[in-house]
């Protein structure tokens, strides 16, 4: 079984994880701050095969609009 923290991508549109870094101000003077990696709001869902799959929260909404 794959490592799921290798493979943190959204099954539906494909949205992974992104390097974000933040730039803090001190007295004139920015700080480097090291990177940080952030990961999508991923949750097991079923999609319309019936096969359990990891999308991202805003593609579940999306499905669930679209059903109704």
């Amino acid at each position: 079984m794959a490592n799921i923290y290798t493979m943190r991508q959204c099954a539906i549109c494909g949205k992974g994880s992104i390097l974000r870094s933040s730039r803090n101000k001190l007295r004139g003077k920015y700080n480097p701050t090291p990177l940080k990696r952030k990961y999508p709001n991923l949750q097991y869902t079923r999609d319309s095969n019936g096969k359990r799959v990891l999308a991202c929260a805003k593609c579940i909404k999306a499905q669930a609009k679209k059903t109704k």
